[in-house]
């Protein structure tokens, strides 16, 4: 680990030169790009979180302008994980996941490593390195996973020492209303979780296809977002639904 820069991170004055000093780090151990987000609690809203990021400016507008937190993988694994991710092409299944990453790969993130944060206090974030390596041949995936996977220890570390300094940047927590599903809600909702479309769902519940279209109407209307994606991750960041609950 570069202690210079690992030092500039523990004392920076402001939130830019911290967010440089981290990016330098990020730089030492080959990924270009680095973003660090963190909330004062898992429950808040993902877009009110304290963001440093160098990823570019253009793909970061796209990212919060069409609200892709609610759609990313490494943000549902980080919310109900403490293990990192190393994450490839083969990390997002979903169409809408496929076209988000896609639109990452013409920016420079193609593949890379997210260690979610789980503050002593209810904070909750996450740091990811990312790059412009790895690729969709079978033999890639395997490469940059043995080439990252050494350097798990050393970037938990500057994870570690990432959120112990740059806590203090969090906004403040401010208490939001948790929406109130009902039974039969939080049932399809779980069943959305593990992948299962809605004509699938109306089998298992013995309810009609409109009426599970018609509970995630109000799913979606309660949380405030447009997609069952959305939903899910909005779900599961209030603790209402985990991944450990899903049926097999």
């Amino acid at each position: 680990m570069m202690s210079v820069e690992l030092d500039e991170l523990m004392h920076s004055d402001t939130a830019s030169s911290w967010g440089e000093a981290l990016f330098s780090l990020g730089r030492h151990y080959g990924f270009e790009k680095v973003l660090f987000a963190i909330s004062g609690s898992r429950h808040a809203r993902l877009e009110h979180a304290f963001f440093q990021t160098n990823y570019p400016r253009q793909w970061r507008e796209r990212y919060e302008a069409d609200r892709l937190a609610y759609v990313d993988p490494t943000v549902s694994h980080c919310l109900s994980s403490t293990l990192p991710l190393i994450w490839q092409a083969d990390t997002f299944r979903s169409p809408a996941q496929r076209a988000m990453y896609e639109d990452g790969c013409s920016h420079g993130i193609r593949a890379g490593v997210s260690f979610p944060i789980h503050g002593p206090n209810g904070e909750f974030g996450m740091l990811s390195f990312a790059c412009d390596r790895g690729a969709e041949r079978p033999e890639r995936k395997s490469e940059f996973a043995k080439e990252v996977s050494p350097l798990l220890p050393e970037l938990a570390l500057v994870r570690d020492h990432a959120f112990a300094s740059g806590v203090r940047f969090c906004p403040p927590v401010t208490q939001e209303a948790v929406p109130r599903l009902t039974p039969r809600e939080l049932e399809v909702l779980n069943w959305v979780m593990v992948g299962k479309s809605s004509w699938e769902i109306s089998k298992i519940t013995g309810c009609s296809e409109a009426t599970v279209n018609f509970h995630m109407g109000n799913i979606r209307q309660k949380f405030n977002v447009n997609t069952r994606q959305q939903a899910v991750v909005r779900a599961i960041s209030l603790g209402l639904i985990t991944p450990e609950d899903h049926h097999r």
